[in-house]
């Protein structure tokens, strides 16, 4: 969820990288540490030795002493945890929660599966990403709720939006009592399941609910790293306890959010606040595949969301886009940030960077930036202009690295 090369550590390139690159890139304002918010695995970050940064108003580790490159590849090969439990959780409860939620994003809710998984977007009537987020059908029809985990940065806002435009609908409940981990990787289903059997039979964007010792669990399949894994919401209570059982398998390190942003980085996923944000809509964001054809034009529940007549146009190509969200790969070994203008051979401006590094996993300096349209087809050569010096990239296909998540 952050910009990487933030460890305080020379890079591979011999640069120094810097905690202040996480304020920089996310726009969040430095806060003073007496004014940080900690999770309930605050002790524990500093007992393994953490790094700690201000992110979201909170308190986060960015890194442990293995640095971010080791934790990178560790959750590639093995299992990572990580402390997810500034996110927001909450649930909508009520006979409408389906319709009234479905009200505010391009994608269906209505037909979404019990213990079915999806990612949505909160839409502004401009049709702007507000947020994007996950949700679950906890059963909401026979009186269970949906299930939804927002970003940390936008949580009060995205609340706030959901109970004002909805709130009269259905039941808007807030979860702050709730941590939320995140364990992730090829052997994280081997670690889970030993101390929770039968989490193995969950396939990626699925969930549901378990026991540990007497901690109430909700469990999906799913994480923001292009591996295999699951997200655990556990009562603050218990948080500690089975994030220590968890650091106690074999397969299991702890993992900071520096490792976090590269894994997500590779794996093709937006950050929201680099790559989407409310000036962005979905199709500009190549986001079409979370629109599903019953909220398209023609689909039996077209439109309906904010600022859909701007976005199923575009969708339609009846409305031109000025920019598009693209990947891209540098031909020489030169990191390229966040902000960086992108030119053609002519040097004239086509667009900017949104996130960038050099990916532990492929080995090469990748991004995910925005380009004018003429230019966002696969292998289209283009120039990033750091300090001043072209440095040679090509629009790419994303992911970077192959996802790896189990479908059964």
């Amino acid at each position: 969820m952050v910009p990487a090369n933030l460890s305080g550590k020379a890079d591979s390139e011999g640069k120094p990288q810097h905690v202040l690159w996480l304020f920089i890139a996310l726009g969040v304002p430095v806060t003073a540490a007496a004014d940080l918010l900690t999770t309930p695995l605050n002790a524990l970050h500093i007992e393994l030795g953490a790094r700690m940064v201000p992110f979201a108003g909170y308190s986060m580790p960015v890194q442990y002493p293995a640095g971010l490159v080791a934790e990178h590849h560790h959750t590639r090969n093995a299992a990572g945890l990580f402390d997810v439990s500034h996110m927001g959780q909450l649930c909508l409860s009520g006979p409408d929660a389906a319709a009234a939620f479905e009200s505010l994003m391009p994608v269906d809710v209505i037909g979404l599966g019990v213990h079915k998984q999806r990612y949505g977007l909160l839409l502004n009537d401009e049709g702007g990403i507000i947020d994007d987020l996950m949700f679950v059908n906890r059963d909401h029809a026979n009186g269970g709720d949906l299930f939804v985990i927002v970003n940390g940065a936008c949580k009060a806002g995205d609340i706030a939006h959901i109970q004002a435009r909805i709130g009269q609908r259905c039941q808007v409940i807030p979860m702050p009592e709730r941590a939320l981990l995140a364990l992730q990787g090829p052997q994280a289903v081997t670690a889970l399941q030993r101390l929770i059997p039968g989490v193995e039979q969950l396939v990626f964007m699925t969930g549901g609910a378990y026991r540990w010792n007497d901690a109430e669990l909700y469990i999906t399949r799913s994480g923001y790293t292009g591996e295999d894994g699951f997200e655990i919401s556990v009562h603050q209570a218990q948080a500690d306890a089975l994030a220590r059982a968890l650091l106690a398998q074999p397969e299991v390190k702890p993992i900071g959010l520096g490792a976090r942003n590269s894994l997500r980085l590779e794996a093709g996923l937006c950050l929201y606040g680099n790559d989407i944000d409310t000036t962005t809509t979905p199709v500009e964001a190549a986001l079409n595949w979370a629109l599903q054809k019953v909220r398209r034009s023609g689909g039996a529940r077209a439109g309906g969301f904010p600022g859909a007549d701007k976005v199923l146009a575009q969708l339609d190509a009846s409305l031109p886009l000025a920019r598009q969200r693209v990947g891209l790969i540098a031909k020489d070994r030169v990191p390229v940030r966040e902000h960086v203008e992108l030119q053609n051979a002519a040097g004239q401006r086509i667009g900017e960077v949104t996130s960038g590094l050099i990916g532990p996993t492929i080995n090469q300096p990748i991004a995910i930036g925005y380009v004018e349209p003429a230019y966002a087809a696969l292998g289209t050569p283009v120039n990033a202009i750091v300090r001043g010096k072209a440095v040679a990239m090509e629009v790419a296909a994303m992911p970077f690295v192959p996802t790896r998540y189990y479908r059964g």
